[in-house]
């Protein structure tokens, strides 16, 4: 009898013990889950289309998901130095990224050159690239596109440019600015606006062809990104980085419009 009860005894313990157990990995699931937070990507308008097809890789290979925040690069920077919850930013230029970098927002040795921007001339009046040529600005319409110079910084280049060719007093007063050249390309592609300038990515994405302004009429748009202090997610972020940075992910960067970066990098 006594042989009964205590079998019966360490039965009762071994399902208390496993129960616990139970309960355990139940509580370890369930944190697990609420943490798996996805990654929050602050990115210039410009390289929207183009990270979304670098993250259909990193997130197969990774497990990683992403939530995409697109705009302009002024604008995210205003809201990052607000407590913006972003885990990373990828900015159309090197200036607010050294920026942060400089006021303690982004983590140490996090600013790297991602992209090249390059600019190039479009019009929707053109039916072939041999009616269109630098020449053509020569000619000015009444209605000209480009980014905003005060906030974009491919408005920046763009202005830079026409200073360039001693063209800008000539066209300040028939511009239309777009908030960034996302906003400045959709004004462009729906012939609301015919010649404007535009990143030669849009045009390599959309299938369409333009005039590439060499880069000598312009600063460098160095496009560079930087994970942000505050994120919870520094792990997840790096891994981002560096699949941004690696050769393969490069060489389609490049494919889509953006110049060789020079072999400068690490840039901290």
């Amino acid at each position: 009898m006594s042989r009964f009860i205590l079998s019966v005894l360490m039965t009762v313990s071994m399902l208390c013990t496993a129960n616990s157990q139970a309960q355990q990995d139940s509580k370890t699931t369930i944190r697990a889950t609420t943490t798996n937070k996805p990654l929050r990507i602050a990115v210039a308008a410009n390289f929207t289309p183009v990270l979304k097809i670098l993250l259909a890789d990193f997130t197969k290979q990774t497990g990683i998901n992403c939530q995409l925040i697109s705009g302009a690069s002024g604008a995210m920077f205003l809201q990052i130095k607000h407590g913006a919850p972003f885990d990373i930013f990828l900015s159309a230029d090197s200036e607010r990224p050294k920026q942060l970098e400089k006021t303690g927002f982004s983590l140490a040795k996090s600013r790297h050159t991602y992209a090249v921007g390059q600019l190039a001339l479009y019009s929707s009046s053109m039916t072939s690239l041999t009616q269109l040529s630098l020449d053509h600005l020569k000619r000015p319409a009444k209605r000209f596109a480009i980014a905003n110079p005060d906030i974009a910084p491919y408005g920046k280049a763009a202005k830079e440019t026409l200073e360039h060719l001693g063209l800008w007093n000539t066209y300040e007063n028939r511009l239309i600015k777009g908030i960034n050249i996302g906003q400045t390309f959709m004004q462009l592609r729906s012939k609301s606006v015919a010649d404007g300038i535009v990143a030669q990515s849009q045009l390599v994405l959309n299938g369409l062809s333009g005039v590439t302004i060499p880069t000598s009429y312009h600063q460098p748009i160095e496009q560079q990104l930087v994970i942000i202090k505050a994120s919870k997610n520094h792990p997840q972020a790096k891994k981002l980085t560096e699949f941004i940075l690696s050769p393969a992910s490069q060489k389609l960067i490049i494919s889509y419009g953006y110049a060789q970066p020079q072999p400068k990098e690490q840039v901290n």
